[in-house]
């Protein structure tokens, strides 16, 4: 078996007039994400393991936030064709560990809805998809509800 490892992170800023999507799953909040796509934090930090594992570099490279088809971009969509790349190269996910670091809104209730969205772009069991939340209580910019952030880290497997 041969194994890969890799990590990654997004953060964007919250603003008004913009839907709040996490995981691929809209969320009521009074702003949301902003960025060249739907700036859906979750999906681009698991898009990013995976590249890191894969030695694809990052997001950035494969969808340049100055390119205008990847304009309001469906996160879910590039997670999907960053795991076709991965999967053509005969990889196969070990498992996945998501986390989500905002101030607000609570994303306990939605945590399951976000793994089920992420495992099935990624064409994975859920059982080895994690998704979880945590607050940064107060503290700098993320906790003053100015933002949102996420990492990931996968681990890839092949015969």
């Amino acid at each position: 078996m041969q194994y890969r490892v890799g990590q990654g992170f997004d953060f964007h800023p919250l603003v008004e007039g913009r839907k709040l999507i996490l995981g691929g799953v809209e969320i009521a909040h009074a702003r949301g994400l902003r960025g060249h796509s739907d700036a859906d934090v979750a999906a681009h930090a698991l898009s990013n393991a995976i590249l890191g594992a894969i030695g694809e570099g990052d997001l950035g490279r494969h969808f340049p936030d100055n390119d205008p088809r990847y304009a309001h971009a469906d996160s879910i969509v590039l997670l999907e064709h960053v795991w076709r790349e991965a999967a053509d190269r005969g990889w196969r996910l070990g498992n996945a560990d998501v986390t989500i670091f905002a101030q607000a809104p609570k994303l306990a209730p939605f945590l399951g809805a976000m793994r089920s969205r992420l495992a099935a772009a990624i064409e994975a069991p859920e059982d080895r998809v994690n998704v979880k939340a945590t607050n940064p209580e107060g503290l700098g910019a993320m906790g003053r509800g100015e933002g949102m952030a996420a990492s990931a880290v996968v681990m890839l497997e092949k015969n």
